[in-house]
């Protein structure tokens, strides 16, 4: 048989066998609109650790099919297909003679797209816990003063503007320094430029108080941009406490679990600022009233206790100087006293003294009798310092004699 009639029989083959529509999963390799509408790609299974591919399959859409399935899921993900998603196709086995094997898209499940987003988004959160950083950034110490706000955001988005308003508009009068770091807030290019933007903020960290990250809300898939490891991990170490404020009340990134502190819109991020700066000027408010009336307190006593001295310190001053005039007059009488009897011993003490230095006059001690030997200038005490041959001199009352040890 001919090819053609090969191929054909295969075609007739296939699609008898396979004449239902099947639900397959797996990951897109490639995914292109080509000409006139039509879209173009290539579904492949992986093995479980990810790395090999086990299945390969041509699929396709035609243009009347694609365009409206392609809105449905854009509004349900906020996305387009593109490589490396995971999707759930609704497909029918096709088999061309010409262009050979493909399956035929005919429908798409959003919410399977949406969870394996969930799951992706769990899986970071694990990584940030086990790396031991997901709450860094939420022990970071608030500080009282939020009026130093850098805010990471698109110039054009909505939300930066209702930020920015709400703001300047706040009913309490209280007023903030802001200053805008633009970033891209949707696609591809998300996690650089905010990660951009806040390595801006960090390398003049002094002159601010926090970081706000906003984003208006769209698509739920939007937000899926904001599921980073890099920027997740980039926010959770960061030197600065972060607010974000990112999407509608419904929706939630994992950027919100590694923020110091999550707030649902961006205007809910403004409310916060003004909360917090208008309960720390109540609190100023309070302290202020506390410390006029404990001054007030306090000058009311004191004018008080110096009024009543001010009545005593007559009659205090007057009893002090009876009391010191008696003190010295006692004191004066004590020290006549007692240098009266000082006096005496020391003239007691210098009769013994002079005495005693009379008694041991060597003189006198010669008068009766004494006298005082000396051997080689030395005074002799005992018979075991001479030596025979010693010479010794001894004085007597009326002179000196010259003598030889023998």
């Amino acid at each position: 048989m001919t090819l053609y009639e090969l191929t054909h029989l295969v075609r007739s083959a296939l699609e008898s066998t396979f004449d239902e529509e099947y639900w397959v999963q797996g990951e897109l390799s490639d995914a292109t609109a080509g000409y006139g509408g039509h879209f173009y790609g290539e579904l492949v299974q992986k093995d479980e650790l990810g790395q090999g591919i086990v299945a390969r399959a041509r699929v396709n859409c035609w243009a009347r099919t694609y365009n409206i399935l392609r809105m449905r899921f854009y509004r349900d993900t906020g996305q387009t297909l593109h490589a490396g998603m995971q999707v759930k196709l609704l497909v029918r086995v096709t088999f061309h003679e010409q262009y050979g094997f493909a399956l035929n898209i005919q429908d798409i499940d959003s919410t399977f797209t949406l969870g394996d987003m969930a799951r992706r988004r769990r899986e970071i959160l694990a990584q940030l816990e086990a790396d031991g950083i997901l709450h860094d950034n939420q022990q970071l110490p608030l500080p009282r003063l939020l009026n130093r706000i850098a805010v990471v955001s698109s110039e054009r988005a909505a939300g930066y503007g209702d930020f920015k308003d709400q703001l300047e508009k706040n009913e309490y009068g209280l007023r903030f320094s802001t200053q805008l770091f633009s970033a891209v807030m949707q696609g591809q290019h998300v996690e650089e430029s905010v990660i951009a933007a806040l390595e801006q903020i960090a390398a003049d960290r002094d002159r601010w108080d926090v970081v706000v990250i906003i984003r208006g809300g769209g698509a739920t898939g939007d937000l899926s941009d904001f599921d980073s490891y890099p920027l997740a991990a980039c926010i959770a170490q960061f030197p600065l406490p972060v607010i974000t404020g990112i999407g509608h009340e419904r929706d939630e990134t994992v950027l919100d679990h590694v923020a110091h502190t999550r707030v649902k819109t961006p205007t809910a991020a403004a409310a916060f600022l003004i909360d917090h700066q208008a309960q720390e000027a109540a609190l100023l408010d309070q302290l202020q009233q506390r410390l006029l009336r404990e001054v007030t307190e306090h000058i009311t006593r004191s004018r008080q206790c110096l009024e009543q001295t001010q009545a005593v310190l007559p009659l205090l001053f007057g009893r002090f100087r009876e009391r010191e005039e008696r003190h010295l007059q006692e004191c004066t009488l004590r020290l006549r006293t007692s240098l009266t009897q000082l006096l005496q011993a020391a003239r007691h003490r210098h009769e013994l003294l002079a005495q005693r230095l009379l008694s041991a006059d060597p003189h006198a001690m010669l008068r009766r009798g004494y006298s005082i030997t000396w051997c080689d200038g030395r005074i002799l005490h005992s018979t075991s310092s001479v030596s025979k041959g010693s010479e010794l001199r001894t004085m007597l009352e009326d002179g000196e004699l010259i003598s030889v040890v023998k």
